[in-house]
């Protein structure tokens, strides 16, 4: 064992790429829901895509280490500390053993990543580490003792602008009059969590009627009938009975995912070349940055 949870901060859960084969099972897909960020976290200890992390959100939690464990705090720049000393956002370091690695909260995003060398260790459910609960005080995450060198990307990765998410027409898009989805502006609701983002603004006008439940996806945007928008996330159902007037694009989802309470946000309309032309982009960018990682030199050591 390595890490002791002396404190689970808000919602701290251990996650990795999710159950993307098992939504005819009615299960959520899970997983990582900032999809970016927890790649680049990953690589940047030296781990392949799919390894263990633990996703803290808006405030995260208090570990003790029990045996050296290289690892980093890799998203938002989360105001953390290893005993009283400060950690460098997005920066790998070295817990010793004793040592307390506190991880604060966050003034922009919502979203970050704990990820230790070799990834932690807990049981496959469907062919996912992924857990359906956030860890509590007094669990043990269990990794290989390692250590590293301090080593961090070279320039700012995060988006600095979140406030404008990409969507296609959802299939009852015509059950909506006028466009005033794609010209309000959006206020997310503190009862947002990993399952939707909860919109507060102008209700949206609908025709009469009722639809029978059928597939939704991570960025359904469904409407319910207090036409107030619900944005899916990464631990949405997979089944819903209310309309979808819009669906987020895939190259967004990262950013959907690090909107906190308060954050303001619009919906632009685009046409299906042009997100897949995103995601490619994406695709890219991604690829890049992992590229760098693994060829940067003094990865992480397993001792």
């Amino acid at each position: 064992m390595s890490l002791r949870v002396r404190d689970p901060g808000l919602c701290s859960l251990l996650v990795d790429a999710g159950r993307p084969r098992t939504r005819h099972l009615g299960l959520p897909l899970g997983g990582a829901a900032d999809r970016f960020a927890y790649a680049l976290g990953n690589a940047l200890v030296g781990n392949d895509a799919g390894a263990l992390a633990l996703e803290v959100t808006l405030f995260g939690p208090t570990l003790e280490a029990v045996a050296p464990v290289a690892c980093v705090v890799f998203g938002p720049a989360f105001e953390s500390a290893v005993n009283v000393t400060p950690v460098r956002a997005n920066t790998t370091f070295t817990l010793a053993p004793g040592d307390v690695l506190r991880v604060g909260g966050t003034r922009t995003g919502c979203r970050g990543y704990v990820c230790v060398a070799g990834g932690f260790d807990a049981p496959a459910l469907l062919g996912s580490r992924s857990a359906l609960e956030p860890v509590r005080a007094g669990d043990v995450l269990a990794c290989r003792p390692s250590r590293c060198e301090p080593r961090s990307p070279a320039e700012e990765v995060f988006p600095s602008d979140t406030s404008v998410l990409r969507v296609l027409d959802g299939p009852q898009r015509d059950w909506f009059t006028g466009d005033s989805f794609f010209t309000s502006e959006y206020e997310v609701s503190p009862a947002s969590n990993r399952m939707g983002v909860r919109l507060k603004g102008p209700p949206l006008a609908r025709r009469a009627g009722e639809l029978v439940s059928e597939a939704v996806a991570p960025g359904a945007v469904q409407v319910t009938n207090d036409g107030l928008p619900v944005v899916l996330g990464a631990d949405g159902q997979t089944i819903g009975g209310y309309p979808k007037v819009a669906h987020v694009v895939r190259a967004d989802l990262d950013a959907l995912a690090q909107l906190r309470p308060g954050d303001r946000v619009r919906f632009v309309r685009v046409t299906p070349t042009e997100a897949a032309g995103a995601a490619r982009e994406r695709a890219a960018r991604l690829g890049g940055w992992l590229a760098r990682c693994r060829t940067a030199e003094r990865p992480p050591e397993f001792v």
